[in-house]
């Protein structure tokens, strides 16, 4: 009986304030999971834990020495660890500060959008049919500001004519990435950071592992087609997927590019009814 009265109080106690500080909490723990899951770092984050565990466990058994070692590893662990997850970290915040601002990386209008995508696939598919080398990357609310930097700036209107006379074996911008930003080419010739993912295909070259890297520091939309295959391949928040038809590529970009700028429209507070009622449902 006196384990329920201590239930009852605490309940009779819990103020809605106390309610949104777990529901805050609960979120920061699901997101930071949805962040590093299938990542290098969810296998680190299962060490740590385990490490963690062991240390009441040694010390209940008295293994001083064990106790000892572990309690200092987890000392000086933390700036440890601040180094091993610098880049979940930085994409974290990336997410964080795309999810609170607003940017101007996006179109507003639904047939500017389509006019877009249609000129991007009609170069693609040309592109792709002659096994021409291309690395493509749209620009969403993550500035590549870094990366327009390191090629040529154009600030020309898209085009699949532009598109296809860039991408040209021998011709001095093909070697290297064309950044489009709403519905502008903004630069090409830009060189991306490869991906540090060692899981990837080791058939895949360069251009791939630069779309990976790319799509796993920001939230551009990063094409690629392969000159050995002509293969259409679509890089997104680290995942690369392939084998890409016209139609299923045009779609897909569509999809994604409207969904960013709908989310946009969503204020905070639909947000959270929306995340409690989603978790209701998979409690129920």
């Amino acid at each position: 009986m006196e384990i329920w009265e201590i239930v009852a109080n605490s309940v009779k106690n819990i103020s809605l304030l106390s309610v949104l500080d777990i529901l805050v909490v609960a979120y920061i723990f699901y997101k930071g999971y949805v962040l590093i899951k299938e990542t290098r770092a969810e296998q680190l984050l299962k060490g740590i834990l385990f490490i963690i565990a062991l240390i009441p466990i040694s010390y209940l058994l008295e293994l001083r020495m064990v106790y000892a070692i572990l309690n200092k590893t987890i000392t000086i662990g933390v700036l440890s660890i601040i180094i091993i997850f610098q880049p979940e970290i930085r994409r974290a915040l990336e997410h964080l500060g795309r999810s609170a601002f607003l940017d101007k990386h996006i179109l507003a209008d639904d047939n500017a959008i389509e006019d877009v995508v249609s000129e991007i696939v009609i170069a693609i598919e040309d592109l792709a049919e002659t096994k021409t080398g291309v690395l493509l990357a749209i620009e969403q609310n993550t500035g590549l500001g870094e990366v327009i930097s390191n090629g040529t700036k154009l600030d020309a209107v898209v085009s699949s004519a532009l598109l296809g006379n860039i991408f040209v074996v021998n011709t001095p911008l093909h070697d290297g990435a064309t950044i489009i930003r709403n519905d502008r080419i903004i630069a090409s010739g830009c060189v991306l950071p490869l991906t540090s993912n060692t899981s990837i295909n080791k058939k895949l070259g360069t251009r791939h592992r630069a779309a990976m890297g790319l799509s796993e520091v920001s939230d551009a939309l990063i094409i690629v087609v392969s000159e050995e295959t002509g293969t259409v391949s679509l890089a997104v928040n680290g995942k690369l997927r392939r084998n890409f038809t016209k139609e299923e590529l045009k779609l897909e970009l569509l999809k994604l590019i409207k969904s960013q700028k709908d989310s946009k429209k969503i204020t905070a507070k639909e947000r959270i009814k929306k995340w409690i009622t989603k978790n209701r449902k998979k409690t129920s």
